[in-house]
């Protein structure tokens, strides 16, 4: 789900993480704090945020090298 940046500012994400998979990182913060941070709680919100970071990264890569193939190089 896409998150507004009001709700970002309310969960007060930090710049650097609000972009498309802020909507997966405000319940994972939220479950991190209920659980006090225990690294074996929150895996499947960690998990489901990581991987659209990568789908994320994917996605940049993939535009970066249509722009240099439509550049010549």
């Amino acid at each position: 789900r896409t998150v507004t940046s009001e709700e970002m500012a309310r969960a007060r994400l930090p710049l650097a993480y609000r972009d498309k998979c802020a909507g997966l990182l405000i319940p994972l913060n939220r479950c991190r704090y209920e659980e006090f941070y225990m690294p074996w709680k929150c895996e499947d919100e960690r998990h489901s945020y990581e991987k659209c970071q990568y789908e994320e990264f994917m996605r940049r890569v993939k535009k970066m090298e249509e722009l240099r193939a439509a550049k010549g190089g």
